[in-house]
């Protein structure tokens, strides 16, 4: 009996222990998850993982359990962003290598500066879904909503967004004097209205899960894409989350600037002896503006920490919602942002005073954040947020292309990359961690990123050769990266236009100008760059052009209408009471 006992256990034994192998080999090889959560204007240091003021916890979780970049760079508009991050593939390639409001009329139409996404490029949603992936998208979109670009027509299965470059977090109202009177939503391909109790990042996050209860093959593995409006203008965020900030930024952008520079060297963003850029010395020092400005800017900066905050709150929401439907372990999760602070000032645009009472929007200090409340950082905040980087949002320094990038969740392990990387890396990386071969670069490929998967799996600490370029320009913004050098040109009003080479690895702040002690190597990434504009047919803009004033330009035109109708009101107005002044005097 025991013979045959010890028998039967010795043939089930080694059965038992290949299949238990064989489960586990299984998980390992099973298709991951994949959530990509884009917050919109965060510089690189915002989140508290970075450094930041604001309380994320949901994301300094990932950020520590994953995977953190530190020299990761985006382009400085986000629609250009937003096409590379899907694709893959150059800016000029997808056909939106500009924002559309940034454009001078005789580029509107110009072939690949169309503004809205082409059909030569793929999205990651597309190579998702045709290798078994459900696919989701809630949140801004900006890449058009004709009857091919609406992300329902672009591999995602379920879909609910914006389609403008931004709009009001609490109403269905637009955020600009050029925009609509109600910018287009879209759920699954049909324009719709918001629900009563809209706030964009509560909202997206209820949308996601949604979407994924109603979904009919939960055994698939899914792509979700939860693209924020967080923290674009205008900055907006429930009372209860600003409380908390309120006197955080009262000691000024001077002070904000220094103090997130020290952080970076503790946090060994930048090397111990970097330099400090004095990008802020362009703009009026703290001390010497008045006492009722410095609060109101302090205030703007507490609503910005606040909707971040919100944000990371709604993530969180996200997070437990995976968790306690068994998903959180087989989910890979990347973070990043489409480009750096907004450093925009409104109230300098045309007409901005009247556009903004007849939007019904307001200033008023005691309702910060709040429905209605049309709050911005501006310039002297954004280079503060900058933090170690000169320039923001809308410019080529690396404060408008260095953002925060975080791969975390299954077989991630943790660390940090200070190695270069670029946005269009992103999309193959995807690929990558999915079992999908990303470099099968056909003629509808296109895919112009480097796979960052050698590096999350520590094979390597580099995916670019030091020989290698890294070509970038929108609206004339442009830079070209090679191995540790950066040709780059800022224009206007902030920048000047000229061209100009910094030494990233030792000078990340872009402090020291090297074109002149090394005109050889400037000369040569000048070519460089040169070949980059001729092999993606990018359009050099005018000697005169300037965003700002392109945007003014625009907003006086969209005004015209709007005047016009109050001169006819304000006449009809007159001719009526005359009339009944002389209808009362007969």
């Amino acid at each position: 009996m025991k013979k045959s006992m010890f028998i039967i256990l010795s043939c089930i034994l080694p059965l038992t222990l290949v299949a238990q192998r064989t489960i586990k080999k299984d998980s390992i090889n099973q298709q991951p998850n994949i959530v990509l959560i884009l917050a919109d204007d965060v510089a690189l240091m915002d989140f508290g993982a970075y450094g930041g003021e604001a309380s994320t916890p949901n994301i300094n979780r990932l950020a520590n359990q994953g995977m953190m970049f530190t020299n990761y760079h985006a382009s400085p508009m986000c629609a250009p962003s937003r096409a590379m991050l899907i694709t893959g593939s150059d800016s000029h390639l997808t056909g939106v290598p500009n924002l559309p409001i940034f454009l001078p009329p005789e580029y509107i139409s110009k072939p690949g500066y169309e503004g809205i996404l082409n059909n030569k490029v793929q999205t990651i949603a597309t190579r998702l879904k045709n290798n078994g992936y459900r696919t989701y998208i809630t949140g801004k979109w900006h890449l058009g909503h004709t009857e091919t670009t609406l992300p329902s027509k672009r591999g995602f299965d379920r879909t609910f967004i914006l389609d403008a470059s931004g709009a009001d977090n609490w109403e269905h109202k637009p955020y600009l004097a050029t925009q609509e009177a109600k910018p287009p939503w879209y759920q699954d391909g049909k324009l719709v209205d918001l629900p009563d109790d809209f706030y964009s990042s509560k909202t997206y996050v209820d949308k996601m899960i949604s979407f994924m209860n109603e979904e009919p093959k939960k055994e698939e593995p899914f792509f979700a894409f939860l693209s924020f409006q967080a923290i674009h203008i205008p900055v907006q965020a429930p009372k209860e989350f600003v409380a908390k900030y309120k006197g955080v930024y009262d000691a000024g952008w001077e002070e904000m600037k220094q103090r997130r520079f020290k952080k970076a060297i503790e946090l060994g963003i930048i090397p111990a002896d970097a330099k400090q850029t004095e990008i802020l010395s362009r703009f009026e020092q703290w001390e010497n503006i008045m006492e009722e400005e410095k609060q109101i800017a302090s205030n703007d900066m507490a609503v910005n920490a606040a909707m971040l905050e919100a944000m990371d709150f709604h993530i969180g929401r996200y997070l437990k919602y995976l968790e306690e439907n068994g998903m959180m372990e087989n989910t890979i999760f990347i973070v990043t942002s489409d480009n750096g602070p907004e450093g925009s000032d409104p109230s300098l645009l045309t007409g901005s005073k009247q556009w903004m009472w007849y939007n019904e929007n307001h200033r008023d200090q005691n309702r910060l954040g709040e429905k209605g409340y049309f709050g911005f950082i501006g310039p002297q905040f954004a280079s503060a947020a900058a933090g170690p980087s000169s320039f923001f949002k809308f410019y080529a320094g690396e404060g408008g292309l260095r953002v925060p990038l975080i791969f975390s969740g299954k077989n991630i392990p943790q660390g940090k990359s200070n190695a270069f990387s670029f946005i269009t890396d992103i999309a193959p990386t995807m690929l990558d961690l999915a079992g999908i071969n990303s470099q099968n670069n056909t003629s509808t490929n296109l895919i112009t990123g480097h796979s960052l998967f050698p590096i999350i799996q520590k094979d390597t600490n580099q995916i670019y050769a030091p020989d290698e370029t890294i070509g970038m320009e929108a609206a004339g913004q442009a830079a070209l990266f090679k191995g540790d050098y950066k040709l780059v040109k800022n224009g206007k009003p902030y920048g000047d236009a000229i061209w100009r080479m910094y030494n990233l690895k030792k000078d990340p702040g872009e402090t020291k100008n090297l074109s002149k002690s090394n005109p050889k190597l400037f000369n040569e990434l000048k070519v460089d760059y040169k070949n980059y504009v001729t092999k993606y047919n990018v359009l050099e803009m005018p000697d005169d052009y300037e965003t700002l004033e392109e945007i003014t330009n625009k907003v006086r035109r969209s005004l015209i209408p709007w005047l016009i109708g109050f001169i006819i009101f304000i006449i009809g107005f007159f001719i009526l009471l005359r009339k009944m002044y002389r209808k009362n005097n007969t």
